[in-house]
């Protein structure tokens, strides 16, 4: 099978919506940020977004990613976490954020790709998540 990660488009947003559902059913999916898809020869089979932090004018934080169950152990994490750091460079961004919560397969993909772990001076997300940062 070949894979491509792309640069989202408006019309991939329900997909992106139904993959989040799919594979993170406990939360909300999230819809407003700059996405990115894992095309295949099946269509989308994940999806990993970016947004301004909220907290540093210029830093991104990586947002949602998810890949398929039948499609992972491939490299698709890294793939999308490797494509939203180099669109986050273009921009002009210092650093890239982003956190995990009892997730060590991406907390494993995210420093394979070069962040590290960190406490931030004001955390965003859950009492037990994992916070990364990779300066660029």
């Amino acid at each position: 099978m070949t894979y491509r990660v792309v640069r989202a488009s408006a019309s991939d947003l329900a997909a992106i919506l139904a993959m989040q559902r799919r594979v993170m059913p406990e939360d909300e999916p999230v819809s407003d940020a700059d996405w990115w898809i894992v095309a295949s020869d099946d269509g989308p089979v994940g999806f990993g977004g970016m947004v301004p932090s909220r907290q540093f004018s210029d830093v991104g934080y990586l947002v949602r990613a998810g890949v398929l169950p039948a499609h992972r152990g491939r490299g698709l994490q890294k793939r999308l976490i490797r494509a939203r750091l180099a669109a986050a460079r273009r921009a002009g961004y210092a650093a890239v954020v982003t956190d995990t919560y009892k997730n060590p397969t991406s907390a494993n993909s995210l420093i394979s790709c070069g962040f590290r772990a960190y406490e931030p001076a004001r955390p965003w997300a859950w009492a037990d998540s994992c916070y990364w940062i990779r300066t660029l």
